[in-house]
């Protein structure tokens, strides 16, 4: 995953957003009055306009659209699905082929079903040609197992991006949109480390077990007892 696109100075533009209903200075002084501020004091500003957050549904205000960030994602089919369904973001994605390979579940092998699984996916493969060979490329799509890789982008403000990242990265989530969150929070705090500071509910913990801790707790709750 890359960011392929940031404004350098959006922790300035979010400072500024920040000021303008408290004031009533025109927008560009205030973007001039950010830009005076030491590094320090714009995260000082940041911090306070996000508060005190006792749960991640509690957002920061419109101030936090000011700044932009745009991915390039390339993960299986089955994760894209699943980010796919943040609405309030500009995502495009490439057509669905086989040409970027799948990914394999290590639950697969552990559970000795690694023969009929490569079956399907070569099936599934050489059916996606056939129907490429026919003239048929978007029909083809519907042939390609979800377990495929597909190339998209994703563009989203900083108050969407702390809403994706910190959703998508909690232990009970699929390890591969996790990997994909963590990774955007990554590249966030590399360029804009005061607003990737604010993204306090973004988990960073190890995706396999605690995957598997949610899991257990989800079944002892269906048979009533207490997880092992």
């Amino acid at each position: 995953m890359t960011l392929v696109d940031f404004e350098p100075d959006g922790e300035t533009k979010i400072a500024a957003a920040v000021l303008y209903a408290a004031t009533d200075l025109p927008d560009d002084q205030l973007l001039s009055l950010a830009r005076s501020m030491s590094a320090d004091e714009r995260r000082e500003l940041l911090r306070a306009s996000v508060g005190d957050r006792s749960n991640r549904r509690h957002k920061p205000g419109r101030a936090w659209e000011r700044t932009h960030y745009r991915f390039d994602v390339l993960c299986d089919y089955g994760a894209f699905r699943d980010l796919q369904r943040h609405r309030p973001l500009t995502i495009e994605w490439q057509r669905l082929q086989t040409i970027h390979g799948h990914v394999t579940p290590a639950e697969i092998d552990e559970a000795g079903l690694r023969e009929p699984w490569d079956r399907v996916i070569e099936a599934g493969r050489a059916m996606e040609a056939a129907l490429v060979d026919a003239g048929l490329e978007e029909v083809a799509q519907y042939a390609v197992p979800m377990a495929f890789r597909i190339r998209f982008v994703m563009q989203m403000t900083a108050r969407e991006a702390m809403h994706l990242t910190e959703l998508r990265s909690q232990p009970q989530g699929h390890p591969t949109y996790r990997r994909v969150a963590q990774a955007m929070h990554r590249r966030i705090s590399d360029v804009h480390p005061a607003i990737g500071d604010a993204f306090g509910y973004v988990s960073h913990e190890d995706v396999d077990l605690e995957r598997l801790d949610a899991e257990r707790r989800t079944e002892a709750r269906r048979s009533g007892g207490r997880p092992r």
